[in-house]
Protein backbone atom coordinates (compact mmCIF):
# COMPACT_ATOMS: atom_id res chain seq x y z
CA UNK A 1 0.00 0.00 0.00
CA UNK A 2 1.42 3.60 -0.47
CA UNK A 3 0.23 6.56 1.43
CA UNK A 4 1.16 9.39 0.34
CA UNK A 5 -1.01 11.96 2.37
CA UNK A 6 -1.72 12.02 6.05
CA UNK A 7 -3.28 14.48 9.15
CA UNK A 8 -1.47 13.94 12.42
CA UNK A 9 -1.95 15.81 15.26
CA UNK A 10 1.02 16.87 17.54
CA UNK A 11 1.65 18.22 20.77
CA UNK A 12 4.63 19.49 22.90
CA UNK A 13 5.03 17.92 26.40
CA UNK A 14 4.04 20.56 29.10
CA UNK A 15 6.76 21.83 31.37
CA UNK A 16 7.08 20.79 35.05
CA UNK A 17 5.84 22.38 37.97
CA UNK A 18 7.79 25.03 40.32
CA UNK A 19 7.23 23.89 43.59
CA UNK A 20 7.47 26.27 46.42
CA UNK A 21 9.84 24.71 49.01
CA UNK A 22 12.05 26.72 51.86
CA UNK A 23 15.74 25.96 53.42
CA UNK A 24 15.48 24.18 56.55
CA UNK A 25 18.67 23.48 57.91
CA UNK A 26 19.94 22.91 62.02
CA UNK A 27 21.58 26.74 63.09
CA UNK A 28 20.24 27.97 59.74
CA UNK A 29 17.38 30.54 60.97
CA UNK A 30 15.72 31.92 58.03
CA UNK A 31 17.14 30.09 55.14
CA UNK A 32 15.00 31.79 52.66
CA UNK A 33 13.26 29.93 49.67
CA UNK A 34 14.41 27.09 47.80
CA UNK A 35 12.09 25.70 45.31
CA UNK A 36 13.71 24.78 42.09
CA UNK A 37 12.02 25.05 38.34
CA UNK A 38 10.28 22.61 36.29
CA UNK A 39 12.22 20.65 33.49
CA UNK A 40 10.84 21.79 29.77
CA UNK A 41 8.58 19.76 27.99
CA UNK A 42 9.69 17.30 24.94
CA UNK A 43 9.73 18.51 21.79
CA UNK A 44 8.06 16.90 18.91
CA UNK A 45 10.77 16.40 15.90
CA UNK A 46 10.15 15.20 12.44
CA UNK A 47 13.69 13.41 11.24
CA UNK A 48 14.14 11.84 7.80
CA UNK A 49 14.71 8.07 7.72
CA UNK A 50 16.17 7.13 4.16
CA UNK A 51 14.43 3.48 5.21
CA UNK A 52 11.12 4.83 4.73
CA UNK A 53 8.43 5.42 1.40
CA UNK A 54 5.23 5.76 2.19
CA UNK A 55 3.48 7.94 5.50
CA UNK A 56 1.24 4.39 6.24
CA UNK A 57 2.89 4.17 9.62
CA UNK A 58 0.48 7.32 9.54
CA UNK A 59 -2.75 5.27 9.62
CA UNK A 60 -2.20 3.70 12.69
CA UNK A 61 -0.68 6.29 14.86
CA UNK A 62 -2.33 9.83 14.37
CA UNK A 63 -1.26 11.50 17.53
CA UNK A 64 2.10 12.11 19.15
CA UNK A 65 2.22 13.64 22.27
CA UNK A 66 5.61 14.72 24.02
CA UNK A 67 6.54 13.76 27.94
CA UNK A 68 6.02 16.23 30.41
CA UNK A 69 9.01 18.09 32.37
CA UNK A 70 9.69 16.93 35.57
CA UNK A 71 8.38 19.20 38.52
CA UNK A 72 11.10 21.52 40.66
CA UNK A 73 12.36 19.97 43.41
CA UNK A 74 13.59 21.37 46.85
CA UNK A 75 16.99 22.87 47.86
CA UNK A 76 16.77 24.57 44.24
CA UNK A 77 17.22 21.42 42.29
CA UNK A 78 15.64 21.97 39.03
CA UNK A 79 13.21 19.11 37.38
CA UNK A 80 14.63 17.28 34.62
CA UNK A 81 14.14 18.31 31.17
CA UNK A 82 12.01 15.40 28.52
CA UNK A 83 13.75 14.60 25.78
CA UNK A 84 13.06 14.84 22.19
CA UNK A 85 9.79 12.86 21.07
CA UNK A 86 11.57 11.83 17.55
CA UNK A 87 8.74 10.71 14.63
CA UNK A 88 10.92 9.54 11.51
CA UNK A 89 9.44 10.51 8.17
CA UNK A 90 10.05 9.37 4.65
CA UNK A 91 12.29 11.44 2.52
CA UNK A 92 10.05 14.27 0.32
CA UNK A 93 8.26 14.92 2.95
CA UNK A 94 6.41 18.45 3.06
CA UNK A 95 4.57 19.50 6.71
CA UNK A 96 1.84 22.08 6.38
CA UNK A 97 -0.24 23.42 9.37
CA UNK A 98 -3.69 22.08 8.20
CA UNK A 99 -5.79 24.56 10.89
CA UNK A 100 -3.41 27.80 8.96
CA UNK A 101 -2.16 26.48 5.64
CA UNK A 102 1.30 27.76 7.16
CA UNK A 103 4.42 25.91 5.01
CA UNK A 104 6.81 24.51 7.88
CA UNK A 105 9.22 22.37 6.58
CA UNK A 106 10.32 20.22 3.43
CA UNK A 107 12.16 17.33 4.46
CA UNK A 108 14.37 15.70 2.02
CA UNK A 109 17.91 14.44 3.55
CA UNK A 110 18.85 11.57 5.45
CA UNK A 111 18.75 12.83 9.28
CA UNK A 112 17.42 16.24 8.84
CA UNK A 113 15.34 17.53 11.58
CA UNK A 114 12.38 19.62 11.83
CA UNK A 115 10.84 21.04 15.17
CA UNK A 116 7.19 21.05 14.62
CA UNK A 117 5.67 21.48 18.37
CA UNK A 118 7.84 22.82 20.89
CA UNK A 119 7.42 21.81 24.33
CA UNK A 120 6.56 24.56 26.88
CA UNK A 121 9.26 25.86 29.13
CA UNK A 122 9.52 24.82 33.39
CA UNK A 123 7.72 27.06 35.63
CA UNK A 124 9.81 28.84 37.98
CA UNK A 125 10.50 28.14 41.65
CA UNK A 126 9.62 30.70 44.76
CA UNK A 127 13.10 31.47 44.67
CA UNK A 128 12.84 33.10 41.46
CA UNK A 129 10.45 35.67 43.18
CA UNK A 130 11.78 36.32 46.04
CA UNK A 131 12.82 40.26 45.99
CA UNK A 132 13.65 43.07 48.80
CA UNK A 133 9.88 43.54 49.58
CA UNK A 134 9.03 39.52 49.26
CA UNK A 135 12.00 37.77 50.88
CA UNK A 136 10.13 34.56 51.61
CA UNK A 137 7.18 34.28 48.42
CA UNK A 138 4.78 31.71 49.07
CA UNK A 139 4.01 30.97 44.82
CA UNK A 140 5.40 29.23 42.21
CA UNK A 141 4.55 28.81 38.23
CA UNK A 142 2.66 26.19 36.64
CA UNK A 143 4.42 24.33 33.76
CA UNK A 144 3.63 25.89 30.64
CA UNK A 145 1.53 23.96 28.10
CA UNK A 146 3.48 22.68 25.30
CA UNK A 147 2.54 23.34 21.69
CA UNK A 148 -0.03 21.38 19.95
CA UNK A 149 -1.53 21.64 16.29
CA UNK A 150 -3.03 19.25 13.31
CA UNK A 151 -0.53 18.87 10.48
CA UNK A 152 -1.13 17.94 6.98
CA UNK A 153 1.80 15.67 5.91
CA UNK A 154 1.96 14.84 1.93
CA UNK A 155 5.38 12.57 0.40
CA UNK A 156 6.46 13.40 -3.13
CA UNK A 157 8.20 10.83 -3.77
CA UNK A 158 12.22 11.36 -4.79
CA UNK A 159 13.80 10.10 -7.75
CA UNK A 160 15.91 10.19 -10.45
CA UNK A 161 14.05 9.75 -13.29
CA UNK A 162 10.40 10.22 -13.42
CA UNK A 163 8.23 8.25 -16.36
CA UNK A 164 5.16 10.62 -17.59
CA UNK A 165 2.89 10.48 -19.92
CA UNK A 166 -0.81 9.43 -20.83
CA UNK A 167 -2.07 6.18 -19.20
CA UNK A 168 -1.52 2.92 -21.12
CA UNK A 169 1.66 4.14 -22.97
CA UNK A 170 3.82 1.51 -21.49
CA UNK A 171 5.23 3.11 -18.52
CA UNK A 172 4.57 0.43 -16.08
CA UNK A 173 5.94 -2.54 -18.71
CA UNK A 174 9.15 -0.19 -19.01
CA UNK A 175 9.80 -0.18 -15.75
CA UNK A 176 9.24 -3.38 -14.83
CA UNK A 177 11.25 -4.24 -17.75
CA UNK A 178 14.68 -2.27 -16.47
CA UNK A 179 14.05 -2.55 -12.91
CA UNK A 180 12.57 -5.57 -10.27
CA UNK A 181 9.79 -3.72 -9.57
CA UNK A 182 6.67 -5.04 -10.68
CA UNK A 183 3.86 -2.90 -10.92
CA UNK A 184 -0.01 -3.63 -11.69
CA UNK A 185 -0.03 -3.67 -15.81
CA UNK A 186 -3.11 -4.38 -17.07
CA UNK A 187 -5.13 -2.68 -20.64
CA UNK A 188 -6.89 -0.19 -19.21
CA UNK A 189 -6.43 3.58 -18.12
CA UNK A 190 -5.06 4.72 -14.55
CA UNK A 191 -3.52 0.91 -13.89
CA UNK A 192 -0.91 2.12 -11.87
CA UNK A 193 -2.76 4.70 -9.00
CA UNK A 194 0.26 4.75 -7.17
CA UNK A 195 3.67 6.14 -8.23
CA UNK A 196 6.47 2.99 -8.54
CA UNK A 197 9.77 2.88 -7.85
CA UNK A 198 12.46 1.08 -9.02
CA UNK A 199 16.42 0.91 -9.23
CA UNK A 200 17.61 0.31 -12.57
CA UNK A 201 20.96 -1.14 -13.15
CA UNK A 202 22.95 0.19 -16.13
CA UNK A 203 24.95 -2.36 -17.82
CA UNK A 204 28.34 -0.58 -17.03
CA UNK A 205 27.70 -0.71 -13.23
CA UNK A 206 25.74 2.64 -13.12
CA UNK A 207 22.17 2.88 -11.25
CA UNK A 208 19.68 5.46 -10.33
CA UNK A 209 16.30 5.37 -9.06
CA UNK A 210 13.30 5.62 -11.73
CA UNK A 211 9.60 6.15 -10.74
CA UNK A 212 6.41 4.70 -12.45
CA UNK A 213 4.21 8.09 -12.14
CA UNK A 214 0.20 7.85 -12.40
CA UNK A 215 -0.94 8.34 -15.74
CA UNK A 216 -2.14 11.94 -16.26
CA UNK A 217 -4.95 13.79 -18.26
CA UNK A 218 -5.85 17.05 -20.05
CA UNK A 219 -6.37 19.05 -17.08
CA UNK A 220 -4.47 17.31 -14.85
CA UNK A 221 -3.07 20.50 -13.39
CA UNK A 222 -6.75 21.62 -12.37
CA UNK A 223 -6.99 18.16 -10.68
CA UNK A 224 -8.58 16.37 -13.32
CA UNK A 225 -7.67 12.78 -13.58
CA UNK A 226 -5.40 11.94 -11.04
CA UNK A 227 -4.24 15.75 -11.34
CA UNK A 228 -2.26 16.79 -8.18
CA UNK A 229 -1.73 13.87 -7.21
CA UNK A 230 0.36 12.80 -9.92
CA UNK A 231 2.01 15.94 -10.58
CA UNK A 232 3.41 16.65 -6.84
CA UNK A 233 5.73 13.51 -7.80
CA UNK A 234 6.84 15.09 -10.63
CA UNK A 235 8.28 17.95 -8.85
CA UNK A 236 10.66 15.50 -7.21
CA UNK A 237 12.28 14.10 -10.32
CA UNK A 238 16.36 15.33 -11.69
CA UNK A 239 15.46 14.12 -15.18
CA UNK A 240 11.51 13.78 -16.79
CA UNK A 241 11.54 11.07 -19.79
CA UNK A 242 8.24 11.12 -21.45
CA UNK A 243 6.73 8.00 -22.80
CA UNK A 244 4.87 7.87 -26.28
CA UNK A 245 2.82 5.23 -27.65
CA UNK A 246 4.30 5.88 -31.69
CA UNK A 247 1.95 3.03 -32.42
CA UNK A 248 -0.95 5.18 -31.23
CA UNK A 249 -2.91 2.08 -30.28
CA UNK A 250 -5.91 4.46 -28.17
CA UNK A 251 -6.61 6.24 -31.38
CA UNK A 252 -4.51 9.08 -29.48
CA UNK A 253 -1.80 11.31 -31.92
CA UNK A 254 1.54 10.76 -29.85
CA UNK A 255 2.35 14.11 -31.04
CA UNK A 256 -1.06 15.62 -29.36
CA UNK A 257 -0.24 13.54 -26.35
CA UNK A 258 3.42 15.45 -26.16
CA UNK A 259 1.87 18.90 -26.42
CA UNK A 260 -0.79 18.56 -23.56
CA UNK A 261 1.53 16.57 -21.54
CA UNK A 262 3.93 19.66 -21.42
CA UNK A 263 1.29 22.19 -20.98
CA UNK A 264 -0.60 20.26 -17.99
CA UNK A 265 3.01 20.40 -16.98
CA UNK A 266 3.62 23.96 -17.26
CA UNK A 267 0.25 24.96 -15.86
CA UNK A 268 1.19 22.89 -12.07
CA UNK A 269 4.87 24.63 -12.47
CA UNK A 270 6.23 26.64 -15.27
CA UNK A 271 9.69 25.18 -13.65
CA UNK A 272 9.20 21.77 -14.60
CA UNK A 273 9.96 22.34 -18.12
CA UNK A 274 13.17 23.37 -17.40
CA UNK A 275 14.00 20.17 -16.19
CA UNK A 276 15.86 17.88 -18.41
CA UNK A 277 13.61 15.40 -20.63
CA UNK A 278 14.29 12.35 -23.00
CA UNK A 279 11.64 10.76 -25.24
CA UNK A 280 10.94 7.05 -24.88
CA UNK A 281 9.03 6.74 -28.85
CA UNK A 282 7.40 3.19 -27.05
CA UNK A 283 5.49 0.27 -29.01
CA UNK A 284 8.11 0.33 -32.00
CA UNK A 285 7.01 -3.41 -32.76
CA UNK A 286 3.94 -2.19 -33.86
CA UNK A 287 2.39 -0.99 -37.27
CA UNK A 288 2.22 2.82 -37.85
CA UNK A 289 4.75 3.52 -35.18
CA UNK A 290 7.51 4.11 -38.02
CA UNK A 291 5.45 6.66 -39.73
CA UNK A 292 4.25 8.55 -36.60
CA UNK A 293 8.49 8.74 -35.09
CA UNK A 294 9.31 10.56 -38.48
CA UNK A 295 6.55 12.54 -38.19
CA UNK A 296 6.99 13.71 -34.60
CA UNK A 297 11.17 13.91 -35.60
CA UNK A 298 10.18 16.27 -38.21
CA UNK A 299 7.83 18.44 -35.52
CA UNK A 300 10.85 18.21 -32.70
CA UNK A 301 13.92 18.14 -34.28
CA UNK A 302 15.98 19.28 -31.15
CA UNK A 303 14.13 16.58 -28.97
CA UNK A 304 16.40 13.29 -27.70
CA UNK A 305 14.06 10.26 -29.01
CA UNK A 306 14.77 6.94 -28.19
CA UNK A 307 12.73 4.27 -30.33
CA UNK A 308 12.26 1.38 -28.00
CA UNK A 309 9.32 -1.63 -27.33
CA UNK A 310 8.95 -1.98 -23.54
CA UNK A 311 7.67 -5.15 -24.07
CA UNK A 312 10.43 -6.72 -25.94
CA UNK A 313 12.97 -4.93 -25.06
CA UNK A 314 14.01 -3.36 -28.35
CA UNK A 315 15.90 -0.04 -27.96
CA UNK A 316 16.00 -0.13 -23.86
CA UNK A 317 19.83 -0.33 -23.47
CA UNK A 318 20.42 2.68 -25.37
CA UNK A 319 17.80 4.53 -23.44
CA UNK A 320 19.14 3.67 -20.19
CA UNK A 321 22.67 4.44 -21.33
CA UNK A 322 21.55 8.09 -22.16
CA UNK A 323 19.70 8.57 -18.75
CA UNK A 324 22.72 7.39 -17.17
CA UNK A 325 24.79 10.12 -18.80
CA UNK A 326 22.74 12.56 -18.14
CA UNK A 327 22.28 12.15 -14.55
CA UNK A 328 25.94 12.41 -14.38
CA UNK A 329 25.82 16.01 -16.24
CA UNK A 330 23.25 17.10 -13.55
CA UNK A 331 24.18 18.20 -10.15
CA UNK A 332 23.63 15.98 -7.39
CA UNK A 333 21.42 18.33 -5.63
CA UNK A 334 18.67 19.94 -7.39
CA UNK A 335 17.35 23.30 -7.10
CA UNK A 336 14.54 22.60 -4.97
CA UNK A 337 16.98 20.53 -2.13
CA UNK A 338 17.12 22.37 0.76
CA UNK A 339 20.91 23.13 1.30
CA UNK A 340 20.95 22.68 4.54
CA UNK A 341 20.39 19.71 6.68
CA UNK A 342 19.13 21.65 9.97
CA UNK A 343 15.82 22.84 10.51
CA UNK A 344 15.20 26.24 8.72
CA UNK A 345 15.30 29.47 11.37
CA UNK A 346 12.39 31.96 10.13
CA UNK A 347 13.31 35.62 9.98
CA UNK A 348 11.25 37.67 12.51
CA UNK A 349 10.69 41.31 12.34
CA UNK A 350 9.06 43.35 15.13
CA UNK A 351 5.53 44.72 14.46
CA UNK A 352 3.82 47.03 16.79
CA UNK A 353 0.50 44.90 17.79
CA UNK A 354 -2.07 45.77 20.29
CA UNK A 355 -1.39 43.13 23.32
CA UNK A 356 -4.65 42.38 24.09
CA UNK A 357 -7.98 42.81 22.53
CA UNK A 358 -11.66 43.35 24.85
CA UNK A 359 -15.08 42.11 23.61
CA UNK A 360 -18.22 41.67 24.74
CA UNK A 361 -19.78 38.13 24.28
CA UNK A 362 -22.78 36.83 26.34
CA UNK A 363 -22.58 39.74 29.11
CA UNK A 364 -19.27 39.03 30.10
CA UNK A 365 -16.21 40.97 29.01
CA UNK A 366 -14.02 38.80 27.21
CA UNK A 367 -9.78 39.54 26.58
CA UNK A 368 -7.77 38.29 24.81
CA UNK A 369 -4.55 37.90 24.28
CA UNK A 370 -1.69 34.87 23.44
CA UNK A 371 0.74 36.32 26.55
CA UNK A 372 -2.66 37.10 29.30
CA UNK A 373 -3.74 33.67 27.66
CA UNK A 374 -0.37 32.10 29.34
CA UNK A 375 -0.04 34.07 31.92
CA UNK A 376 -3.29 32.60 33.32
CA UNK A 377 -2.18 28.72 32.35
CA UNK A 378 0.77 29.15 34.15
CA UNK A 379 -0.42 31.14 37.47
CA UNK A 380 -1.93 28.62 40.62
CA UNK A 381 -4.18 30.15 41.47
CA UNK A 382 -4.40 28.35 45.17
CA UNK A 383 -1.43 30.19 46.09
CA UNK A 384 -2.62 33.69 47.40
CA UNK A 385 0.85 35.54 46.39
CA UNK A 386 -0.09 34.51 42.78
CA UNK A 387 -2.86 35.64 42.61
CA UNK A 388 -1.72 39.08 43.80
CA UNK A 389 1.16 38.73 40.88
CA UNK A 390 -1.45 38.07 38.68
CA UNK A 391 -3.34 40.83 39.68
CA UNK A 392 -0.70 43.63 40.10
CA UNK A 393 0.33 42.43 36.24
CA UNK A 394 -3.00 42.85 34.88
CA UNK A 395 -2.87 46.78 36.44
CA UNK A 396 0.74 47.51 34.74
CA UNK A 397 -0.71 46.34 31.58
CA UNK A 398 -3.36 48.09 31.28
CA UNK A 399 -6.08 45.53 31.82
CA UNK A 400 -8.08 47.25 34.22
CA UNK A 401 -7.93 50.97 33.01
CA UNK A 402 -9.01 49.07 29.16
CA UNK A 403 -12.23 47.29 30.76
CA UNK A 404 -13.52 50.84 32.60
CA UNK A 405 -13.20 52.16 29.27
CA UNK A 406 -15.31 49.60 27.74
CA UNK A 407 -17.83 50.08 30.92
CA UNK A 408 -17.07 47.39 33.21
CA UNK A 409 -18.42 47.88 36.87
CA UNK A 410 -18.17 45.66 39.76
CA UNK A 411 -19.78 42.69 40.08
CA UNK A 412 -19.21 42.19 36.26
CA UNK A 413 -17.72 38.98 34.30
CA UNK A 414 -14.47 38.85 33.49
CA UNK A 415 -13.36 35.82 31.00
CA UNK A 416 -9.46 35.27 29.93
CA UNK A 417 -8.50 31.89 28.20
CA UNK A 418 -10.72 29.46 30.62
CA UNK A 419 -10.35 31.65 33.28
CA UNK A 420 -13.74 33.73 34.53
CA UNK A 421 -13.54 36.54 37.59
CA UNK A 422 -15.82 39.43 39.05
CA UNK A 423 -14.34 42.34 37.77
CA UNK A 424 -13.70 44.86 41.15
CA UNK A 425 -12.83 48.55 40.83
Amino acid sequence: MFVDQAKVYVKGGDGGNGIVSYRREKFVPLGGPAGGDGGRGADIVFVVDKGLRTLIDFRYQRHFKGERGQHGKTKNQHGKSAEPMVVKVPPGTTVRDADTGEFLGDLVRDGQRLVVARGGRGGRGNTRFATEANKAPDMAELGEPGEERNLILELKVLADVGLVGFPSVGKSTLLSRVSAARPKIGAYHFTTLTPELGVVQVPDGRSFVMADLPGLIAGASEGHGLGHEFLRHVERTRVLVHVLDMAATEDRDPLTDYDVIRAELAAYDPRLLERPELIAANKMDLPEAVHNLERFRAVHSDARVFPIAGATGLGVPALLYAVADLLDELPETPEWVPETTEETHKVYRYEPDEPFTIRREGGAFVVEGAELEKLVRMTNFAQSDAVARFQRILRQRGVDDALRAKGATDGDVVRIGKLEFDFVD
